[in-house]
């Protein structure tokens, strides 16, 4: 597929981006007008009589589900000589390690198996916008899905989904270094074969309802992986979880963006087509984009972080994210996110809307270092 439409993507966020510091509105503000327009996803399908696209789980099986835990693995000198990415080994381990405090399972084909079952098919979203300085590594992905085969789902039922070509090769994963019947495909933005999708108060005026669609990879599926990073986002404030699978598996995505994205992240997620597939979060922290993001923008505010975090939830995990984004901006002695005037605040909308929990209060980070 033509790279026009991943240029034309990446000048929309610079566009939008210059707009959002003009039109600021403030981040807590912003949350709480929000809140009092919110429809959940199940109301507004039967208001409009939508069909659900929720998935239908194995017969007999439940997946693992622990809202508001997450388990941190670090390992120091873990990045390549270059510092852009991890070595094999050390990312390997760090994923078995933190899947298996996770999960309380001997390794991590039996840890896998908690969340993927060999019936499943399975969309691996990976995300690699600002390509190949800062991807989701393969390092980290190809392991997980070694270890899925093994634990009894199909090649040929896996599939690694990105929106563009240059952005999946932001990911150094391709069909030749994926196992053999695995799929690799980009959706352009299109692809799709669902009806369009009203997702309610999404506007520019948060009253107006928008339509979208979401491509055929992710609506075929029956469970999803989903591989963020720790980036700063010029609009929106912070790009994790969430706005991997919102922003990056449909058809519309720059249409979402007014008011920082918020309460449209919120409202996205919401969706039976993601809410009921998401069965498994893995953050690829082995660096953290403080500022410039999500492209890469500005090299000098990326740092080493050489970690990676697993959880089931992804907004405590955008949570913790946004934090150490904020962290790193201190460091580098620039502005908070809120000060800025770009807070994500539609993590706090995620939670409200029960996607997850955004109270540090109530999250369980467990730290581990090896």
């Amino acid at each position: 597929m033509s790279e026009r439409g991943a240029n034309e993507v990446v000048a929309k966020i610079e566009e939008d981006s210059a707009l959002s510091r003009r039109a600021f509105v403030g981040g807590a503000a912003a949350a709480a007008v929000a809140t009092t327009l919110l429809t959940s996803s199940t109301d507004a399908e039967a208001a409009q009589g939508e069909k659900s696209l929720a998935a239908v789980l194995p017969a007999g099986f439940t997946p693992m589900s622990a809202p508001g835990k997450i388990v941190k693995v670090t390992k120091k000198d873990c990045l390549q000589t270059n510092q852009l990415y991890p070595k094999d080994d050390d990312a390997k381990a760090m994923l078995t390690r933190a899947m298996t405090e996770f999960t309380g399972k001997a390794d991590l084909v039996e840890a896998i198996k908690l969340f993927i079952h060999p019936q499943d098919i399975v969309c691996v979203k990976v995300n690699g916008i600002a390509e190949k300085n800062m991807g989701t590594n393969k390092e980290l992905v190809l392991p997980f899905i070694e270890a899925m085969i093994q634990s009894g789902v199909p090649a040929e039922s896996i599939t690694v989904l990105e929106q563009y070509g240059s952005f999946l090769a932001g990911t150094r994963i391709n069909a030749q270094n994926v196992p053999k019947g695995v799929k690799v495909v980009v959706h352009g933005n299109g692809d799709t074969t669902m009806p369009d999708r009203v997702i309610p108060n999404t506007g520019p005026s948060r009253k107006e309802d928008l339509k979208t669609k979401f491509c055929r990879t992710l609506t075929d599926s029956t469970a999803v992986v989903n591989f963020s990073l720790i980036k700063d986002h010029a609009i929106c404030g912070y790009t994790g979880l969430l706005k991997n699978m919102t922003h990056g598996t449909q058809t519309s995505p720059h249409i979402f963006h007014s008011h920082h994205a918020s309460p449209q992240i919120a409202q996205l997620y919401a969706q039976d087509i993601i809410k009921s597939r998401v069965r498994l979060n893995i953050t690829d922290g082995f660096k953290i984009m403080a500022h410039g993001g999500p492209l890469w923008k500005s090299p000098k505010h990326v740092r080493p972080h050489e970690s990676i975090y697993v959880s089931t939830d992804a907004v405590a995990m955008d949570t913790i994210g946004a934090e150490l984004v904020d962290q790193a901006r201190a460091d580098f002695k620039l502005k908070s996110l809120a000060d800025e005037g770009r807070a994500p605040a539609y993590i706090k909308v995620a939670a409200e809307m029960g996607l997850g929990i955004a109270d540090k209060s109530q999250i369980q980070l467990k730290e581990i270092t090896i």
